[in-house]
This record gives structure tokens, sequence and C-alpha cells, in this order.
């Protein structure tokens, strides 16, 4: 069984893709609500996103610790970005090459 626990790239991809998801749906959409412009800010926004994934990736990854146990793993993932905004703490379980996040904190 232990063979099944996703490996750390893994998770790292799995969580690019959450943290991804999140700031489109979330962050894209305080963009100043101005008729003209407001479609437009949005694209940019999710466009900005995506092409920032590797950086995503990369802090997910430097921030991650894995607990590899029989069963399955552990991912604790502690991010904190910059002073204007507000830090995160993830906690992960992967088992059967799956993640369940069962744990989001802001700090």
């Amino acid at each position: 069984m232990a063979v099944t626990n996703p490996r750390q790239d893994a998770y790292d991809e799995y969580a690019v893709e959450q943290l991804s998801a999140y700031l489109k749906e979330e962050a894209c959409s305080q963009v100043p609500k101005l008729p003209q412009v407001e479609e437009f800010l949005q694209r940019q926004c999710k466009s900005l996103i995506d092409t920032a994934r590797p950086q995503i990736k990369q802090i997910i990854s430097e921030k991650t610790e894995r607990q590899n146990l029989v069963l399955f793993s552990i991912y604790r993932t502690d991010l904190n970005i910059g002073p204007s905004l507000p830090a995160y703490h993830f906690e992960t379980v992967g088992v059967f090459q799956k993640f369940y996040i069962y744990q989001v904190e802001e700090q």
C-alpha cells in the first residue's frame, strides 16, 4: 500500500491546481466593478495566475512538509506570501494516488 501513496511532485501539481482555481474564483472576482473593463481585468487576472503557475508550484514545493506513513501520506503546507496577504495552513492526506484536503486555516 505504501507504493500507492502519492509522491511529492504529484501533490505539488494537485496543490497548484487547487490554489489556481481558488485564486481565479476568489481573487479575480475582486477586480474593480467598472462596466467597460471588468471582463477584461478578470481575463487578465486569470491569465496572470496561469502564467505564474511555475512560481506557485515552486513556492508550494518549498513550503510543504510530507510525512510518509505506511497507509497514506500527510502533506502540510504553510503559505505566507507577503505582509499584506493572509497566511494559510493546509493539511492534505494522499492515499491511493488521490488527495483529500482535510484542514484549511487562515492565520
